[in-house]
Formats: C-alpha cells, sequence, structure tokens
C-alpha cells in the first residue's frame, strides 16, 4: 500500500497519487496559488516496483477521500488501473502527460487543461492559462493570472513580464515560463514532434496574445 498523508477538508478535496515525491511542485503551486481548494490525501507509491502488475488493486487504498484525484503515477499498470478505480468510485481524475489513460483527463501537460464542470474550482483556476492585462502607455502596467499552470509556472513568470511592450512581452513569456515549468523535457507527443516544456512556452505565449488584443482593443 501507498503512504498516506492527509489534511483538513475544505472546498473542493484533492487526492494525489505519487511516486517518489513526484508531484511536490504542483501541491506547493495549489496550495499557494488556489483557492478553495484542499489537497486531503497524498498516496505514495513505491518506486521500486515489478515491470509487469498484473493486478494493481492491493497498492490502492479502498476509498479514497478526495472527490478530484490528480495522479502522477509513471507505472503504466498502475496508472491505467487508477482510471478505472477512480471511474468507479466515481471520481474524476486528471492524469497529465503525453500518454493517454481511460477513464481520466489526460491533457498533455498540466497547463494543457480545458476547463470542465466536473473538476469545480480546481479546473477554474488551472489548465489552459489565462491572463487580464491593463496597458498604459504601450506597455504592460498590469498583468493578472485568471488561470494557470498547477505547478505556479504561469504565476511565477509574471514579475519578468510587467513594464514591457506587448512584444517584448511576447517575445519573453514562453521562456520564462519554461524557466519554471516542471515537465519532462525528454518526453514527446509522438504526433506533433513537440515536448511538453515546448507546448508550455507555447501555450502560454497564445494566452498573452489573447489577452494583449483584447486590452489593445479597449484603448481604442
Amino acid at each position: 500500500m501507498p503512504q498516506h498523508v492527509s489534511s483538513a477538508h475544505s472546498g473542493d478535496r484533492i487526492t494525489v497519487f505519487q511516486q517518489n515525491g513526484a508531484a511536490a511542485n504542483k501541491i506547493r503551486g495549489i496550495l499557494e496559488y488556489g483557492r478553495g481548494i484542499s489537497i486531503v490525501e497524498v498516496l505514495d507509491f513505491p518506486t521500486n516496483l515489478p515491470e509487469f502488475i498484473d493486478d494493481p488493486a492491493p497498492y490502492f487504498p479502498e476509498r479514497i477521500q478526495g472527490n478530484i484525484v490528480l495522479s502522477f503515477l509513471k507505472h503504466p499498470d498502475l496508472a491505467d488501473f487508477a482510471g478505472h478505480y477512480c471511474r468507479r468510485q466515481g471520481v474524476v481524475m486528471v492524469a497529465s502527460g503525453p500518454r493517454k489513460i481511460a477513464g481520466a483527463r489526460s491533457p498533455f501537460t498540466c497547463c494543457g487543461l480545458a476547463e470542465h464542470a466536473e473538476l469545480g474550482s480546481y479546473g477554474r483556476q488551472f489548465g489552459i492559462p489565462r491572463y487580464r492585462v491593463t496597458l498604459k502607455d504601450k506597455r504592460i502596467k498590469a498583468l493578472t493570472v485568471e488561470r494557470g499552470a498547477s505547478c505556479g509556472a504561469t504565476w511565477m513568470a509574471l514579475s519578468r513580464l510587467l513594464g514591457c511592450t506587448p512584444d517584448e512581452a511576447l517575445e519573453k513569456v514562453a521562456r520564462e515560463v519554461q524557466f519554471h515549468c516542471q515537465a519532462d523535457p525528454a518526453a514527446f507527443d509522438p504526433i506533433s514532434g513537440h515536448s511538453p516544456l515546448h507546448f508550455a512556452g507555447n501555450t502560454h505565449y497564445k494566452a498573452l496574445e489573447k489577452a494583449l488584443r483584447k486590452a489593445a482593443s479597449t484603448m481604442s
């Protein structure tokens, strides 16, 4: 059985599946930048696992505490079982990464998660980034994150963009986000040929570009 770490319940209740502390940065980002969300349970699975697990069920508890599960399991047998396990319990699971998990929301990266009503406060605050921009004298006077990456990279990059012209900010944003991004740069999507790190940078670029267009239109 994995090790359990629990906290008090409040608002959306998140259970995390991880191996060897792999979700530490995501947990930190959710707690720092999220509102109305609690990490109520962290199940830390062992790393010294057999290559094939015929029956993954004994690795999981009978019930989980959260109403949303974030899975960072790398072992394919555990990851696949987790999707079916959560679905049977009526719990939505998010498993970011290039591999699709049946029964789960499986965006390529945590900042590629679309909004879904079933994900509650977590889904409204974390996923495909969304900015709000205020321009003054053709520079960014204020920049607010309305939705961002659960690792916190969207928020951590802000200070480097304030005071920039729109062109300067667009030139910087992907690089600044990638500096803080926790995605594995070695993992590639076989269809697009892009790594999660490239995907994260491009997603933030498009989000900022959209926010800048909206800000400019309100000034004209």
